[in-house]
């Protein structure tokens, strides 16, 4: 079997829609700052390797630690501008996250965007197997990590596994993909007009039908200290991937209570039937069972229809555009570090 040949990145970045001399690797950061440090040594000495340049915009998502007077404190030397988008309060991870491609786009942003998180479990080493396949589908999809194996502890592992069983029953499809990706310049101006970025990155890719392919990566190891997200945050964050999908979850709620309805109903005639028009003995329980279950049933039908119209209803209505509203949040941005300055 032929083994595929390793492509540079830099080498294919000469010409063509998304040429580029180097990368932009925008990276949300809450107060991890230490953390953030360590990862741009590791994406300094990535892109030595790759003998690339590149340039790394943190979206400051309204942080109560405020970054270092000197950071970096060892300047990179493959790095040519760090930049800091100071957000005017915390708006979540994926929020920040969004407020930074707008502020990438109407900084007329030229080339591929590397999105990944700050904690180093999006490995710098790892973005040179997206930028290969990012290459290999002509620089025009995303290209996003597909997560092969995670590496955190048995009770997160078995709630991610509850998590994918429920989004695959309610969504359509098993999703395993996260922030980690290589998005390219032409879709950078199609995906900040969508309103479903402000809730979620990925999910807001898949629902816009963008070109994508996916790259099996192992999810890496936090490079220093704990995660700032709770229980509670990665529920919140788990759910807001679902509520992109909100009309298909309606009308598959919607389709589920029905067919219940449907056999409820057939279930509790038949239990009449048999009462009136047998001589077989029916527990005097099982009539006044079927009709509460079938009560219960009918609720969960019109909750369902009613949550189904809302979501198509609100499809028309005036919503949160990230190109025009999300510059709003946006309180400076400082340039903390330029090669050679």
């Amino acid at each position: 079997m032929p083994v595929a040949q390793s492509i540079r990145p830099h080498q294919v970045f000469a010409a063509g829609e998304d040429s580029v001399d180097k990368l932009t690797i925008l990276i949300p950061v809450f107060n991890d700052w230490q953390v953030a440090e360590l990862l741009v040594g590791r994406l300094d000495a990535m892109l030595a390797a790759e003998g690339m340049q590149g340039q790394v915009v943190f979206v400051d998502d309204g942080s109560l630690e405020p970054a270092p007077e000197r950071f970096p404190s060892l300047p990179p030397q493959h790095i040519d501008t760090i930049r800091i988008l100071e957000l005017r309060r915390n708006l979540g991870h994926q929020r920040a996250l969004s407020v930074g491609l707008v502020y990438l786009q109407q900084a007329g942003q030229r080339g591929p965007v590397v999105v990944m998180d700050a904690d180093g479990e999006d490995s710098p080493s790892d973005i040179p197997l997206l930028l290969n396949e990012f290459i290999r589908q002509g620089r025009c999809k995303v290209i996003f990590a597909a997560r092969a194996r995670r590496t955190e502890g048995f009770v997160f592992r078995l709630f991610y596994q509850i998590y994918r069983t429920v989004h695959r029953a309610l969504v359509g499809f098993d999703i395993r993909i996260g922030n980690f990706s290589v998005l390219p310049s032409c879709l950078l101006d199609r995906i900040v007009v969508a309103s479903d970025l402000w809730n979620h990155y990925a999910a807001a890719a898949l629902k816009m039908k963008l070109p994508h392919a996916t790259v099996p990566i192992n999810r890496a190891k936090r490079l220093s200290g704990q995660s700032k997200m709770g229980f509670v945050g990665l529920v919140v964050h788990g759910l807001s991937a679902m509520s992109v999908f909100g009309d298909v979850v309606g009308v598959r709620l919607l389709i589920v209570s029905g067919i219940l309805s449907v056999i409820t109903i057939a279930l509790f005639a038949a239990t009449l039937a048999i009462k009136f028009f047998t001589h077989l003995a029916i527990p005097g329980w099982a009539t006044y069972a079927s009709g509460l279950l079938l009560l219960l049933l009918s609720q969960c039908l019109m909750l369902s229809m009613v949550f189904t119209f809302v979501i198509l209803y609100s499809r028309g209505q005036s919503t949160f555009v990230p190109l025009r509203d999300c510059p709003l949040y946006i309180n400076v941005a400082r340039t903390v570090f330029i090669k050679n300055a």
